[in-house]
């Protein structure tokens, strides 16, 4: 398969990478810095220069071209302020989907927050962050041209991933380390029957495998 994740230099992206082209897949990261590429090529990856907050529909969509699936992994960071969540998770979120529509990519797969709503309440930055989620997440989730699967991961950790997870539609709050994360997207990928389906993610007692294979089941 020939994946591209947006947001290509994040924690979970180069984990993810490294799974990937692990497993033998073709993976492009999109970065917007050229001394990020280095890091992404460590993975496995091939680096794809391009700023998501002021590149064209046009742009994404010639680097989407031929890819089997699409993953929007990209975020403002946590010290960015309230405008660029709305500039990188809400409409670069949006850009994204619709260059994938453009470019007849159908598998689309969401790295969104725990708390995304569009109609959540508050001024403070993180406020912002979880509106600007929940915004893109119902604007993917109205395109229809798009088989999308949006993960909501709770608190990220760097420990060591354990491989057992708890994946449902709604979960509760706890911690996943960016290693589950990112075995839980690699599966995803692979499992169309997921399409569809916004679920939350945290450490558990399940098999990654098999806890995407439940709720693909269900």
């Amino acid at each position: 398969m020939r994946i591209v994740i947006a947001g290509g230099h994040g924690q979970i992206a180069l984990r993810l990478e490294r799974l990937l082209s692990a497993r033998g897949d073709e993976v492009a990261g999109i970065i917007r810095r050229a001394d990020q590429g280095d890091d992404l090529r460590e993975a496995g990856a091939e680096p794809v220069l391009l700023d998501l907050e002021s590149a064209t529909l046009e742009e994404v969509a010639a680097h989407l071209q031929g890819a089997d699936a699409a993953i929007f992994a990209a975020g403002a960071g946590p010290g960015s302020g309230a405008a660029r969540k709305e500039t990188v998770d809400k409409d670069a979120a949006i850009l994204f989907a619709d260059a994938a529509v453009r470019a007849g990519v159908s598998r689309y797969v969401v790295v969104s927050s725990m708390g995304a709503n569009a109609k959540h309440e508050g001024s403070e930055v993180f406020d912002v962050y979880l509106r600007a989620k929940g915004e893109a997440d119902e604007y993917v989730r109205g395109l229809d041209a798009l088989d999308w699967t949006i993960l909501r991961p709770g608190m990220l950790t760097n420990d060591a991933g354990t491989g057992l997870v708890r994946l449902e539609a709604h979960t509760g709050r706890g911690p996943i380390p960016r290693d589950d994360v990112a075995a839980a997207l690699a599966e995803l990928i692979d499992t169309p029957a997921t399409a569809g389906l916004t679920l939350e993610l945290i450490s558990g007692s399940a098999p990654v495998t098999v806890a995407v294979k439940s709720v693909a089941g269900n």
